[in-house]
């Protein structure tokens, strides 16, 4: 059972046992297919609740930390026309949202780099992301469009940073236009916009790392999956938890969320949302295999990787049998042989990506 418990998980992208239990019900179908799975061993899957799954993948849980760095620069106009947001966000409703760009600029910052614009929603969860080529006013202001007309609801605010990117004429137009509440976070205050940094790093960093892509040929790949698997998979079939309050118990800091729900369940429970993209959403739900969604999202991603600019991304230090002088108190200079240190692999990315197809390899059962 704790086979079947790791391939789930890992085809699900290493969920939090909260997450990981709320999605083996959706997921049953899908698995009772790729797994031959006896009634007893589904009845006790199900019944497991989320302690003992964190028990059982302890062993499991082995992941990169990773630094995150930004490109942005501040923008100097319109600050006085785009309001802070300073109140915490207490939506009851989809369509207000948090927007950044990611970049992809490797080890340098010269010369043109892709970047991936995220939008998420505050209400349901339900994340957009589009890669682009710079970052023009122009450029993200299309790119917005682009989301807003595909979102199953009405876009109804925007806070981003203060990055010129988002601080200029084009955006404000733009928003003023499609009656959209524009707003930005203060300056230098990454917690503002704590919503977008977290799916930062769920919907980009963890994929595509911190490679450097810089080729028309890269952001169409890189589009190819953010417009089709990346979206259908994180949004219709991953559930998510938000928090709801944090209790004071003595010295400790007790944190409770609401029961784990896809972007997807709490756009329809909303009742608010645009009924022909519902439609149209539900049909091609009832087409799709978030197993199948796992397996092409790896595929393409192969194919992104190989357009990587190698010469500008981070690069795999080998520190193995590095030798320091170290200086004693009596005066000394003594040659120090370091333990062989951890090496980053070559690809500045999350090597473990989970897929159905290294799920089904692992599977022993």
């Amino acid at each position: 059972m704790i086979s079947l418990l790791a391939a789930v998980w890992e085809a699900a992208g290493y969920p939090w046992s909260v997450r990981l239990k709320a999605l083996l019900p959706s997921w049953m179908p899908w698995i009772r297919k790729r797994y031959r799975l006896s009634a007893q061993l589904e009845q006790q899957l199900l019944a497991m609740s989320a302690r003992p799954m964190d028990r059982r993948l302890q062993s499991r849980k082995r992941q990169q930390k990773r630094k995150i760095y930004g490109r942005t620069k501040p923008g100097a106009l319109l600050k006085h026309h785009i309001p802070i947001k300073t109140d915490s966000w207490d939506v009851k409703a989809p369509g207000f949202t948090e927007v950044d760009l990611v970049s992809h600029s490797g080890d340098s910052a010269d010369g043109e780099f892709a970047h991936t614009l995220n939008l998420t929603d505050i209400h349901t969860g339900w994340t957009e992301s589009r890669a682009l080529l710079g970052k023009s006013e122009m450029a993200v202001q299309e790119t917005l469009d682009e989301i807003q007309r595909g979102l199953p609801f009405r876009l109804l605010g925007v806070d981003s940073d203060n990055g010129s990117e988002f601080i200029n004429w084009h955006l404000k137009r733009w928003c003023d236009g499609k009656q959209i509440q524009l707003t930005r976070g203060r300056p230098y205050k990454k917690d503002d916009n704590a919503h977008i940094e977290q799916k930062n790093w769920t919907h980009v960093r963890k994929l595509l790392g911190w490679d450097r892509y810089d080729s028309r040929a890269a952001v169409e790949a890189i589009n190819a999956v953010y417009r089709q698997e990346l979206r259908w998979w994180m949004n219709l079939y991953l559930p998510s938890v938000k928090l709801v309050k944090k209790v004071r118990v003595g010295s400790k800091l007790r944190r409770v969320y609401s029961p784990a729900q896809t972007p997807w369940e709490r756009v329809l429970a909303s009742g608010q949302a645009d009924v022909q993209r519902v439609a149209e959403l539900k049909k091609l739900r009832s087409t799709l295999d978030p197993f199948a969604l796992a397996q092409s999202i790896d595929r393409k991603l192969e194919t992104i990787y190989a357009l990587a600019n190698r010469r500008l991304s981070p690069k795999a230090a080998n520190l193995r049998g590095a030798t320091a002088v170290e200086k004693p108190r009596g005066g000394k200079v003594q040659k120090k042989d370091f333990p062989p240190r951890l090496e980053i692999p070559q690809k500045a990315r999350d090597s473990h990506f989970p897929t159905a197809t290294t799920a089904a390899t692992r599977l022993h059962l």
